[in-house]
C-alpha cells in the first residue's frame, strides 16, 4: 500500500446525505479506508444517520433532517476521523466461489489473455492465485467488485460494450474482478460464468457479500 492517502473530505449531498470521501482515484488505501470506517459507523453511528453506504473510496450518510443537521452531523464526523488511527483492516468473510472459466461463458477469456502474454490455462491459474477483497458492492443490485489484481494482470476494459449478460456473469478488467447479479450490458471482458448469485431480494440485507470480505475463486469441475 504505497499510495498516499488523502486527507478525507465531507461533500454535501443535497439536504438529506453527505458523502465521506478518501480519495479521488480507486486504490487500495483509499478502499481499506472507506471500509474500515464505515465499519466505525455501523457500530457507533451519531444520531440521526439512516442509511451507511460504503463505496469504492468513499462513505455514503444518509441522515433524517428532522434528527441532525448537515452542519452538526459534519462536526461529529470529523472528531470521528480526527481520533481513526490507520489500522490493518479486520479480514471479513471468506467465500468460495467456483468459475466456469471461457467458452461460451466467457468470450473473452482467450483474448483477455493473449493481450496480457498468456495462455487461457496461465491467466485462470494467475487469476486464481490468490484471494480478492470484496471492494464494494453496487452499480446495479448485487454487483460485486473484488481487488486487485497484481499489475501483471491490468487490462482496460473493452473498447465496445457488449450487450446484456446474464446474472453470474464473471467479468474482469482494470486489475478487478466482478460479478453481476442481475442481466446488464457491460464493457468489461466476460471470462467466465458462476452459480453463485450476489443478490436476494426478499432477504435483509438483499446482498450476501460486503465489503472487506475475502473472495477465493477456483475453476469449476476441478
Amino acid at each position: 500500500m504505497s499510495e498516499p492517502l488523502m486527507l478525507p473530505t465531507i461533500v454535501p449531498l443535497g439536504d438529506r446525505a453527505l458523502l465521506v470521501r478518501f480519495g479521488t482515484n480507486l486504490g487500495e488505501r483509499a478502499n481499506r479506508a472507506a471500509v474500515a470506517f464505515a465499519r466505525r459507523l455501523d457500530d457507533a453511528a451519531p444520531e440521526g444517520i439512516e442509511e451507511i453506504d460504503p463505496n469504492l473510496v468513499s462513505v455514503l450518510l444518509r441522515y433524517d433532517p428532522d434528527r441532525t443537521d448537515p452542519a452538526r452531523l459534519a462536526g461529529e464526523l470529523r472528531l470521528m476521523l480526527s481520533l481513526a488511527e490507520e489500522e490493518p483492516e479486520t479480514p471479513g468473510r471468506t467465500h468460495a466461489i467456483a468459475v466456469h472459466f471461457g467458452g461460451e461463458d466467457g468470450p473473452d477469456l482467450d483474448t483477455a489473455a493473449e493481450a496480457l502474454g498468456m495462455s487461457p490455462s496461465q491467466f485462470v491459474a494467475a487469476h486464481n492465485a490468490a484471494p480478492l477483497r470484496v471492494l464494494t458492492t453496487g452499480f446495479a443490485p448485487g454487483f460485486v467488485y473484488c481487488g486487485f489484481h497484481p499489475k501483471t494482470l491490468n487490462l482496460p476494459r473493452r473498447t465496445d460494450v457488449r450487450g446484456r449478460v446474464p446474472a453470474g456473469t464473471v467479468l474482469f478488467a482494470a486489475g478487478q474482478t466482478a460479478i453481476t447479479a442481475t442481466p446488464i450490458p457491460t464493457g468489461w471482458h466476460v471470462i467466465g460464468r458462476t452459480d453463485f448469485i450476489n443478490f436476494v431480494p426478499d432477504q435483509s440485507p438483499p446482498t450476501i457479500l460486503a465489503e472487506g470480505d475475502l473472495i477465493a475463486f477456483s475453476e469449476a469441475g476441478r
